[in-house]
């Protein structure tokens, strides 16, 4: 199984460090994952103008096909202004609209302060929707006083992590007996 994470932005360092712990969780307690992180801050990709994905080259081409093969993901994002960033919903707007389709996604969002924990649920939620994704309900949220140094430190936060890594893999491991047992996961 691939797990990729996602890191939605190309400043700072704090969202690559909540989804780097989370990677390290499941790659430590589950040897038979690939998790990866795809840091979009070390690719250059080009805006979306409404080719298909596969007719994209470079950078642009890698990460596309990266987050097509997986199984599973961890898309984090920063807040930025209320909302997500412009080069997370770029990713989005490269892919086609089913991209996510029957696949599990965890999510973790980092802001400044605890004003914008609501950005996920109104913003991040409805794209991966309407992107078919199996979203894990409860995402987590992190504020800038749970780091210290460029390292987490607060206990509560990472437990939260941790929790979001253990239910991202126990629904994978879900979703994929209901698929084998039904030969789809809905029955529409």
């Amino acid at each position: 199984m691939k797990v990729i994470g996602i890191s939605g932005s190309i400043v700072g360092s704090k969202t690559r460090i909540a989804v780097q712990h989370i990677l390290n969780r499941i790659n430590q307690e589950h040897e038979e994952i690939d998790a990866e992180l795809i840091d979009l801050s070390s690719y250059q990709l080009v805006f979306s103008d409404g080719r298909d994905y596969r007719e994209y080259t470079g950078d642009t081409k890698e990460v596309l096909e990266k987050v097509m093969e997986a199984d599973a993901y961890i898309i984090g994002t920063p807040i930025f202004q209320a909302s997500i960033p412009g080069t997370l919903k770029n990713l989005f707007d490269l892919l086609p609209n089913n991209a996510f389709q029957d696949k599990v996604v965890g999510i973790v969002a980092t802001a400044g302060s605890g004003k914008h924990y609501l950005v996920p649920e109104h913003q991040l939620k409805p794209v991966l929707s309407y992107m078919k994704a199996v979203i894990i309900p409860k995402y987590v949220f992190v504020e800038e006083k749970h780091y210290y140094q460029k390292r987490l430190v607060d206990d509560d936060a990472i437990f939260r992590l941790n929790r979001l890594a253990d239910d991202t893999v126990r629904g994978v491991n879900v979703f994929s007996e209901i698929k084998k047992a039904k030969g789809s996961a809905f029955p529409f």
